[in-house]
């Protein structure tokens, strides 16, 4: 029989997906030719599912830490064993240390709202610390909120097909965004030329008609250069910028300085490129520009961001629904989540009981400097809920975040679906339903559809749902919190109250029986035609973004890159050997040819790459895709994939962008040498 599902996974396009089950297994993942954005394909992650649904190394059974941490070995035990002994140790941490002693770490290994985001609830009621969630992109955020306010909402999507020029800057949509490829195919056949501007070769570049490879970091020298040439030249729309901006006269006096040639000089790509870019840009009818949170993870990330995705309010191309710019889409999903993830608990001081009292005034754990929240907090962290993540590898300084996780005196509970990195640090690995096996509420990043997911299998052993395992806590520590017990249902439908014009008639029986439904959008779509959403209305200019790129040392001459690899999202596919053969077996950095001969590396052997906090084996791949002075190491694979069991995190030091509080993954100074 088949089904119509939606993708759970972190991705911008939120598939429909058609999963085909015979006698209790999945047999088949297809995106759905009846969905608009999906059109019949599945990318080569997801439609690998079935063999994640039904891996032989899956937890189906809550489990008890046997050995030491790390090492993964447990024995089975069941759920009331499991329940009553964590709710036990939890009592005795929040009698003896107070909520600040207990922290979570989640993300998006889930992005339904009801098992990736409902759960934040169960903490806020017993004072738990706060998570600063940074690890992806918190930056971005920041950077589109100074230029356009609150609410990220950018072009739509189905929109782009219109463009008359495109540029895919800091993006690798073909392996990240694959549902955008059919608009971006269709403004091709309407005469748009589509430019791609990244530091290294990737499926983008060669589906792109030009490639600009641009040095790490130097985005916002690029477009301060563009913007000179654009107010030069007389292409910006001076009666938009009248109209709806301000700070512009900063704005064009700190580009100013930015002459096509000085520009060069910085970011790699010669003069005359730049000129061309900007005449096409300020000429096309509209131009857009997708943007990726990738350049945001160099040390001046965001105000990257931020010069670029003020281009198109130069040139007024946010008047045409083709125009404009586009980061995330999460904005226009205007739910109401008072409940849904325990806001309220930090904004009083009423008891969720007669004895745990929420603070509204706990510490916060930044993802991006976990190692030490794990390592060197005073004082320490006595207990850590770890659920949709893996931060034993996708966290900065790893080999740190691991020896934290080895603590004898860190209480750890990881819910999970498979043998991650992570679990093998877990006092109490507790089976989790993938999201076949149960149901949930998804918004977007990516595109403007909203979806309700039924489920289509029984769970697998005794696996259960996350919001089950948080209920079942509750009750045994005796909260009064009615929203951790509430159904899927129920809170869904509370989710949908809302009277913002966006989620008018979405009701949740139109959205079950439809399964996703597109947002009520004002029609021509231009969310930024008539200015912003900050205070003034005004799209702001100023203060002008700073150039802030990343450096070397005379010890670590290099820039690493980890951007994502194709057939990994994240660590959720690592126990498929199948994606692994797909993606070449092993992880490899690559070097630029002028690097090797003065190294004096060869393709096919194995190099040390070195950083300040430090050291990973890995095959070399001698390349021309990257730069002189640039090293790329794909990411997102399995550690266990690695020549040294090591994640490319284990060269990333804690080092924040300029906002944001995100890691700089992708300005890291190391070195390289033969490995010995």
């Amino acid at each position: 029989m088949t089904h119509g599902v939606t993708c759970p996974l972190d991705c911008p396009d939120r598939c429909r997906l058609l999963v085909t089950v015979r006698e209790g297994r999945v047999v088949r993942v297809a995106g759905d030719p009846n969905h608009p954005i999906s059109r019949g394909f599945a990318c080569a992650k997801t439609n690998r599912w079935p063999e994640r649904q039904h891996h032989p190394d899956r937890p189906l059974y809550p489990m008890r830490r046997v050995g030491p941490k790390g090492a993964g070995r447990f024995e089975r035990a069941s759920w009331d064993e499991a329940l009553d002994e964590i709710a036990g140790r939890l009592k005795r941490v929040l009698d003896e240390y107070g909520g600040e002693a207990v922290a979570r770490y989640h993300y998006a290994g889930t992005t339904g709202l009801l098992q990736g985001r409902a759960p934040v609830a169960f903490f806020r009621a017993i004072g738990a610390c706060e998570l600063d969630e940074t690890i992806c992109a918190s930056a971005g955020g920041e950077a589109w909120e100074a230029a356009y306010g609150p609410h990220k909402t950018g072009t739509d999507p189905e929109n782009v097909g219109a463009a008359g020029f495109i540029v895919i800057w800091g993006a690798n949509p073909l392996s990240t965004n694959a549902h955008l490829t059919p608009f971006l195919k269709e403004a091709r056949r309407r005469g748009a030329a589509i430019w791609h501007v990244d530091p290294y070769e990737n499926r983008t570049s060669r589906f792109a008609d030009r490639h600009l490879k641009i040095r790490p970091g130097s985005d916002a020298a690029l477009a301060y250069a563009v913007a000179r040439v654009l107010f030069a030249e007389g292409l910006v729309d001076e009666d938009y910028l009248n109209d709806h901006a301000e700070g512009v006269a900063e704005f064009r006096a700190a580009a100013e300085s930015w002459t096509p040639a000085r520009a060069e000089r910085v970011t790699g790509v010669d003069a005359d490129t730049i000129v061309e870019l900007a005449r096409r840009f300020g000429r096309a009818r509209p131009g857009f520009v997708r943007v990726g949170y990738g350049m945001t993870r160099q040390p001046g990330g965001a105000d990257a961001l931020r010069a670029v995705i003020l281009l198109p309010a130069l040139t007024g191309a946010w008047k045409h629904p083709a125009g404009g710019a586009l980061l995330s889409t999460s904005g226009a999903f205007h739910l109401n989540k008072e409940r849904l993830e325990g806001a309220h608990w930090l904004r009083q001081n009423t008891p969720a009981n007669g004895y745990f009292r929420p603070n509204p005034t706990v510490r916060t754990v930044n993802q991006s400097e976990f190692a030490s929240a794990l390592t060197r907090w005073d004082p320490p962290l006595r207990a850590l809920f770890v659920f949709n993540a893996n931060p034993a590898i996708s966290t900065p300084d790893s080999a740190r975040v691991r020896v934290g996780l080895e603590r004898e005196d860190l209480f750890t509970v990881v819910l999970e679906n498979a043998l991650s990195e992570t679990a093998r640090y877990a006092d109490w690995l507790l089976p989790a339903t993938t999201f076949l096996e149960h149901s949930d509420l998804y918004t977007s990043y990516g595109n403007y559809w909203l979806h309700w997911s039924q489920a289509v299998l029984e769970p697998a052993g005794e696996t259960r749902p996350n919001r089950w395992v948080f209920a079942e806590l509750a009750r045994r520590l005796g909260l009064d919190a009615s929203e951790l017990f509430a159904s899927g249902e129920e809170l869904a439908r509370e989710l949908l109250n809302s009277d913002h014009p966006h989620l008018q008639s979405v009701t949740f029986e139109r959205l079950r029986e439809a399964g996703s439904l597109k947002l009520n959008l004002p029609q021509p779509f231009t969310p930024h035609a008539a200015g912003a959403n900050t205070p003034s209305g005004r799209v702001r200019f100023g203060p002008p973004p700073k150039v802030i790129t990343p450096s070397t040392t005379a010890e670590f001459p290099y820039l690493l890159m980890t951007p994502p690899q194709h057939y990994f999202l994240g660590s959720i596919y690592a126990p498929l050997e199948s994606l692994r053969a797909a993606a070449g077996g092993e992880p490899e950095v690559w070097i630029h040819p002028a690097d090797a001969a003065r190294e004096g590396l060869e393709s096919g052997g194995y190099v040390l790459l070195e950083s300040e906090v430090g050291r990973v084996k890995r095959r070399l791949r001698v390349s021309g895709r990257t730069q002189p002075g640039v090293l790329v190491l794909e990411g997102t694979w399995p550690a266990e994939a690695a020549p040294d069991g090591l994640p490319a995190n284990a060269l990333t030091p804690e080092r924040l962008t300029d906002a944001g509080r995100q890691a700089v993954f992708h300005g890291v100074a190391v070195r390289i040498s033969r490995y010995m």
